[in-house]
């Protein structure tokens, strides 16, 4: 079993930063590969951002690519996604997931509680 809680959400300007992090428990944590998810109202989950268990590859869908950047730390049993340049398109909730580096989340098998994200313009 893997248990995953995010925090660092909240409300920031449009063009701001926030970092997530999403701290993680459960022996095998590291053996996972884990993902950062975003779900807007009304619309269906989508992939944000993904990274190996080893940290040598990440994916990035287009709409993020280039302002957020996915990475983690083995040793704290935590990831981040640090976002810069945040637009108003951005504002969701935020799920971090474990098990897969998939943009799909039905490949995911743990997921957090998710952090809200809200941008103003």
């Amino acid at each position: 079993q893997v248990q995953l809680v995010e925090s660092g959400g909240g409300l920031v300007q449009a063009g701001g930063s926030l970092r997530l992090t999403c701290a993680t428990s459960g022996r095998t944590y590291t053996t996972y590969a884990m993902g950062w998810f975003r779900q807007a109202p009304g619309k269906e989950r989508e992939f944000v951002a993904a990274i190996s268990w080893t940290g040598g590859s990440t994916y990035y869908a287009n709409s993020v690519k280039g302002r957020f950047t996915i990475s983690r730390d083995n040793a704290k049993n935590t990831v981040y996604l640090q976002m810069n340049s945040l637009k108003p398109e951005d504002t969701a909730d935020y799920y971090c997931a474990a098990g897969s580096s998939s943009s799909s989340p039905y490949e995911y098998e743990y997921w957090g509680q998710g952090t809200q994200v809200t941008v103003s313009s």
